[in-house]
């Protein structure tokens, strides 16, 4: 059986072209979404894959539709080979029920490894290089070290409320306990 996913980003786009697809290409049942790719909760996506047996075939307009980055395309792919589940996309011409749409699949994916591990390495050597240079990473300090020392002082005191010491030194409760766990360590 052929089950559909569509899925738009946002109310004010419209799913009409992604439903005639899906139903010209023989879904019986299209789920739906209205919410950006980028959330890791989406019920259409969740419902589709909970109805979706052995021997089905999930079916969407385009790639895009179904995942936001290469990496979660391939996973979710992994996924609905686990389950014995086919994946077809109409726009790309991609079925990986066959074994040449599993091959472009599987290049796909070997693409997407190489790509992070690419971007790994590259952080990595900035971040090496930075530090050679002296460089820490990270965000800078609010405060100074004589006013981080100040606020922790204060804070030991007790003469003054969290509230008063965090406006007087114009810091958040959550940096001064993390100055607080700074000096205590």
């Amino acid at each position: 059986m052929l089950i559909g996913y569509a899925r738009v980003s946002t109310d004010d786009q419209n799913l009409d072209l992604q439903r005639d697809a899906l139903r010209l290409a023989g879904c019986e049942k299209v789920y739906e979404d209205r919410m950006s790719g980028a959330k890791a909760a989406r019920p259409g996506l969740t419902m589709a894959l909970e109805v979706a047996r052995a021997g089905d075939v999930l079916t969407v307009w385009r790639l895009d539709r179904l995942g936001r980055s290469l990496h979660d395309l391939i996973l979710l792919g992994r996924r609905l080979d686990e389950m014995g589940v086919g994946l077809m996309s109409v726009q790309e011409k991609i079925d990986t029920s066959s074994s040449g749409g599993r091959l472009v699949f599987h290049m796909f994916g070997a693409l997407a490894e190489f790509e992070r591990n690419l971007v790994r390495e590259r952080t990595r050597a900035g971040l090496n290089a930075a530090r050679a240079r002296g460089r820490k990473g990270g965000r800078p300090k609010v405060l100074e070290p004589a006013k981080r020392r100040l606020a922790v002082q204060l804070y030991a005191e007790k003469k003054h409320t969290i509230v008063e010491i965090c406006r007087l030194m114009g810091i958040s409760k959550p940096t001064l306990y993390n100055y607080v766990a700074e000096a205590g360590a």
